[in-house]
């Protein structure tokens, strides 16, 4: 059974007596200095921060599902985002959830010294190890931040009272990038990153805390975004080729593969949020609550997306006795319908209901990094290509599915890149991967293949025209979001995005 996220005493004690420092902010008044006294101070910030960052779900869901059309909804709203008709007085664009998690991270970064010096139980071994933790969830919020919206405030300081300058402009996505790289550089550095968390109360501490694998595994896509390919291979190498009992590994057996889900907090697992409904009714948030068994009432696979599944159900059923990723794992649908539904959220591997709506969301997992690492060695050239592809038939086989047999001198970078891109969809099919795959595969060496991204967009898309899509995705800074009105309102500082100047 897993146990809960945040501990019921931290809850309590955190989301009560410091609900006014969360909130309401007091006038003229350090709330520093009233509450940064113990480890145990810190250690509820810290706790703080996986508790918001829970709250980023639908963000997740929808922002790396929607715009990409491997996911469809009925949702007038959200038919917004993901025909790219989003208005910047859509809720669906707001960042505030975001931005607590970053506030917790920068408080734990600004004041755990401060507490080390006052509480002596509390360890300069114990207070870097906290910052850590801080460092990953700051990069992780500004890595979605940046991807989505490009240009975001940088906050690098925590908001404690009414003298902090709230007005701040944007700073440019190679600024993110590059202060992502630090954070995450300068806790790898302080050696003070775990491998795992020991914590009786909480079996699976280390796959829900930040950990030095899921520095690894953050810094990994950082690099492929910026097409660091070189730096993307080292840092997934460090995953790939860990030998520590700690490490998480690739789960060979495909016959358990639908446990990562079922279950949660696999061996394959590096970070994922968890929830646990039996004991502490946590489902708040879980993405068990953004699918359905029925597939006109929410979120379902594509058209297209549903025949790519159903393809390699079938071509493994002719191969043996069918993928361990297919039916009754990834997807699930009933005779009839057009459209599959995902299942890893919302079922089981028999096909049943599942019982609880506490499934975990998985950020990170040994699969996704592997792929990862095909992909920059597709980038660098066709002397890598031979490994690349060695890697897609190693998920492949996993899956139980065909292993490519493919004469690569015959292929093209695009090709390949195809090849894995479907590999990916296939893989983390609704793991909120999608778009983030796509716009890679489109901004990447200077939009070397952004007409081919954008007849990716059409070939998916059920809902929009195939001019409009076309006519939109030829303007760049339509790939992302408008900032919400309400934070324009508030922020003189920021101006809106190119594309929504206009628009809204």
């Amino acid at each position: 059974m897993k146990k809960h996220l945040i501990l019921s005493i931290i809850s309590l004690l955190f989301l009560s007596s410091c609900n006014n420092w969360l909130d309401i902010l007091p006038n003229n008044e350090q709330v520093t200095e009233m509450y940064w006294k113990s480890k145990e101070d810190v250690e509820q910030v810290v706790a703080a921060g996986y508790y918001y960052m829970r709250q980023t779900t639908p963000y997740l869901i929808d922002w790396g599902e929607l715009r990409g059309s491997s996911i469809m909804t009925p949702y007038t709203e959200k038919d917004k985002l993901q025909n790219f008709q989003l208005l910047a007085t859509s809720s669906l664009c707001e960042w505030g959830i975001f931005y607590q998690v970053i506030n917790m991270a920068n408080s734990v970064l600004d004041y755990a010294p401060e507490v080390q010096g006052i509480d002596n139980t509390y360890t300069i071994e114990a207070m870097r190890s906290h910052q850590t933790e801080a460092y990953f969830m700051r990069a992780l919020m500004y890595f979605y931040l940046v991807r989505n919206f490009k240009e975001v405030p940088l906050v690098l300081s925590a908001y404690v009272d009414d003298s902090t300058p709230y007005n701040i402009p944007k700073s440019t996505e190679e600024e993110i990038i590059a202060q992502i790289k630090q954070d995450i550089t300068t806790a790898l550095e302080s050696r003070a990153a775990k491998e795992f968390f020991e914590n009786t109360s909480w079996a699976y501490a280390s796959k829900g805390r930040a950990t030095k694998w899921a520095l690894y595994a953050l810094m990994a896509e950082v690099c492929l975004w910026s097409e660091d390919y070189d730096d993307c291979i080292i840092y997934a190498n460090e995953l790939i080729d860990a030998t520590s009992a700690y490490r998480p590994a690739f789960v060979m057996d495909g016959s358990i593969w639908f446990e990562m889900f079922e279950i949660g907090n696999s061996n394959e697992s590096i970070f994922e949020l968890n929830w646990e409904s039996g004991t502490y009714s946590q489902t708040a948030y879980s993405p068990s609550n953004y699918f359905s068994k029925y597939e006109t009432t929410t979120y379902q696979f594509s058209r297209a997306t549903t025949n790519r599944l159903q393809e390699q159900q079938t071509q493994a059923n002719l191969y043996g006795s069918g993928t361990y990723r297919g039916l009754n794992a990834t997807y699930n649908n009933t005779e009839g319908e057009t459209r599959a539904i995902p299942w890893k959220y919302i079922g089981l591997q028999n096909g049943s209901d599942r019982t609880t709506t506490d499934a975990n969301l998985i950020i990170y997992r040994m699969a996704d990094v592997m792929l990862m690492k095909a992909e920059a060695l597709i980038w660098k050239g066709q002397n890598y290509w031979e490994e690349a592809l060695n890697i897609i038939n190693q998920i492949r086989a996993r899956a139980n599915v065909p292993e490519y047999e493919l004469n690569l001198s015959a292929l093209t970078e695009e090709s390949l890149l195809q090849i894995l891109l479907e590999e990916r969809d296939l893989e983390l099919a609704a793991e909120f991967k999608r778009w983030y795959d796509l716009v890679r595969f489109g901004k990447s060496q200077n939009y070397k293949y952004k007409t081919q991204f954008i007849n990716m967009i059409i070939e998916n898309n059920e809902t929009a025209s195939s001019s409009w899509l076309r006519s939109v995705l030829q303007n760049n800074n339509a790939w992302c979001l408008p900032i919400n009105e309400k934070e324009l309102t508030s922020n003189d500082a920021l101006v809106q995005n190119p594309y929504y100047e206009s628009t809204n």
